[in-house]
């Protein structure tokens, strides 16, 4: 197989070019870039030292003992007993009116919906003495904060596949009442995916960090420490979701030139398949027409 010289041209001009772009992105966004930089490195200390200190015996067993003293049957009592009282209010209100009859059970929803919050933050309060014991930095915290960035994450990309198989299945019918090829089909289908990917992923990032603070809350750290770990956690997650797109976009770009060569390299062997003069320039056929009339 014979080598392209203006195939490496081609390459290297990309590369350069990209290279390019990215220090320019980087002088004039040196705040996204410091913190793409530092989430790297903090996943990076994740992934070799692990998820957050060990606890102490001491704190295990403290830990362990706020955690057990949670009623749960109360508080599952006490559901149960609200969505009962809800069930039967809905049952006695009318579609525009709730007479005597109604407000009596409006009166013992509005009752059960107290007793049920205050359960509901006693266990909340409990549990927050209990992380606190923990820390913030242990091993509790720092996976109760990587499980919440996977639910979200996990979340972003079944939005992304669920739109996907709509705009397939939508683009497909505008492309076959177009009579466009299947090559322009697949390259707008790549980019609708790709942005359906992007979307997915940023809304997931953006609900994480807005969650984030609820989380650090719970484990009553002191305000330094709790924005540390804030920005910490947040330049992670933005680090992997970013790099995860990188990679996304880079995969399909390495896809659409990988085509785009074997389709050249096809129309090349047909023209010398041919003969006649033919050639290939930027990726067209050209023969030669200066024949003799009877050939």
């Amino acid at each position: 197989m014979n080598n392209n010289p203006s195939d490496s041209i081609v390459v290297s001009d990309v590369s350069s070019a990209v290279v390019t772009a990215a220090k320019g992105f980087a002088k004039r966004h040196k705040v996204i870039t410091f913190s793409y930089v530092y989430g790297i490195s903090i996943l990076c200390a994740i992934a070799f030292i692990g998820s957050g200190t060990k606890l102490t015996f001491d704190q295990l067993s403290q830990y362990n003992s706020i955690m057990n003293s949670i009623d749960l049957q109360a508080e599952y009592t006490a559901a149960s007993r609200y969505h009962t009282a809800q069930a039967n209010y809905y049952h006695s209100k009318g579609w525009f009116s709730c007479d005597a009859h109604c407000q009596h059970y409006k009166s013992i929803m509005d009752r059960r919906k107290s007793e049920w919050d205050e359960i509901k933050a006693e266990g909340n309060a409990r549990m927050s003495d209990a992380k606190s014991v923990a820390g913030l930095f242990s091993e509790v915290g720092v996976n109760e904060v990587k499980d919440s960035f996977w639910d979200y994450f996990h979340s972003g990309k079944q939005f992304a596949k669920r739109q996907s198989w709509w705009d397939a299945m939508f683009m497909g019918m505008r492309s076959m009442s177009r009579d466009e090829s299947f090559i322009e089909y697949g390259l707008k289908m790549l980019m609708q995916v790709l942005i359906n990917f992007s979307m997915g992923l940023v809304m997931a990032l953006f609900v994480f960090i807005f969650g984030l603070w609820g989380i650090i809350r719970d484990y009553q750290a002191n305000p330094v420490t709790a924005l540390f770990f804030f920005l910490s956690a947040s330049s992670a997650a933005f680090a992997f979701v970013a790099t995860y797109l990188f990679a996304i976009y880079g995969a399909a770009a390495g896809g659409v030139v990988g085509v785009v060569k074997m389709a050249e390299s096809n129309m090349r062997i047909e023209a010398a398949r041919g003969g006649g003069g033919a050639r290939v320039r930027n990726g067209y056929v050209e023969r030669n027409r200066n024949r003799p009339h009877y050939q």
